[in-house]
């Protein structure tokens, strides 16, 4: 893929975030989330790829933009053919209630190369860089903080893993509590905190537990870019999950590695802030309708990392924040 290609989707996760950030605090997350489809949508009509929406808004019957199946981009004789993996918005209960840590997110890749995870759960574990190839889903929770700690120079008390709060984690949490590691529980929002175990500065060594299976094919797209790791393995709670499992090309009792859900070493990576949070600003509204964000930017082959500062003018960009 052209490395051009990253300020172009960069430019769609900044619309989902603008677009997105205006109902922050509102109570309003399905407003939320639909601003950002439509905004991310009408960017992506600017794009030059022949795109294939993979992971993305549920099914062509479940939602009007961005469904799973569907064809976006220029689309022009000549413009790459790619997967897309998009998250309007990571995180939109934070937006309802005006706490932190949305972002907007797209993942890229070549055709055939980010795994078509159904819309269900799935059981993951993923660190950064430091502690790759010491993960194993399916080992105890304390032999796999064991090996982290080891790996990053730490005790085990002092590794913090990262635990989204839901009842469904009671046992896992005091799993976790027992070997002395910390826990940091969080409301939403997995995709930005498995990103965080690759910076050293936000004090997450390790993401354990069952999130949303779309959620984690975005985060190893970015663990992949940043030389992190990410193992996942389907679940289901009941019979219309299991239904989506079976008509999907994933196996669901499968361990996925970060290689199996990211194919190749050609992938583009884009969050925008929508919310404040530890990694991103989120979108600032100035005097003069004008607007400041703050993206991570990441690509392979050449892990690059960028963090960009933009401000818009909305009086020059309205379609971005309608």
């Amino acid at each position: 893929m052209d490395r051009d290609l990253s300020l172009n989707i960069a430019r769609v996760t900044e619309a989902a975030a603008l677009s997105g950030a205006k109902f922050l605090g509102k109570g309003d997350k399905n407003g939320a989330d639909g601003a950002a489809v439509d905004a991310m949508r009408r960017m992506f009509d600017t794009v030059h790829i022949n795109g294939t929406v993979v992971i993305g808004e549920g099914e062509i019957d479940e939602a009007p933009m961005l469904y799973i199946g569907e064809e976006i981009g220029t689309r022009q004789n000549d413009d790459v053919a790619v997967d897309i993996a998009v998250d309007p918005i990571d995180g939109t209960t934070a937006i309802s209630n005006g706490m932190n840590n949305a972002i907007a997110v797209v993942a890229v890749a070549p055709e055939g190369c980010l795994l078509h995870a159904p819309d269900v759960y799935m059981k993951k574990i993923a660190c950064g860089p430091a502690a790759k190839g010491k993960i194993q889903l399916d080992d105890t929770v304390e032999n796999n903080i064991k090996r982290v700690a080891e790996a990053v120079g730490k005790s085990m008390e002092d590794i913090t893993v990262s635990v989204l709060d839901r009842p469904r984690h009671d046992d896992l949490i005091q799993e976790i509590r027992k070997t002395g590691a910390r826990i940091r529980k969080i409301s939403d929002g997995d995709i930005v905190t498995a990103i965080y175990t690759c910076f050293e500065e936000s004090g997450i060594d390790l993401i354990m537990g069952i999130g949303g299976a779309p959620e984690g094919v975005v985060a190893a797209a970015a663990l992949k870019c940043l030389g992190g790791d990410f193992q996942g393995r389907l679940v289901h709670f009941d019979d219309a999950q299991l239904s989506r499992i079976e008509k999907s090309p994933a196996e669901e009792g499968k361990i996925y590695t970060i290689d199996d859900l990211v194919k190749g070493d050609d992938v583009i990576f884009s969050a925008t802030g929508v919310s404040n949070g530890d990694l991103l600003k989120g979108v600032h509204f100035m005097k003069g309708n004008k607007a400041s964000t703050q993206s991570l930017v990441l690509r392979l082959p050449s892990r690059t990392v960028r963090f960009i500062d933009s401000v818009h003018d909305l009086n020059h960009k309205p379609e971005y924040a309608k």
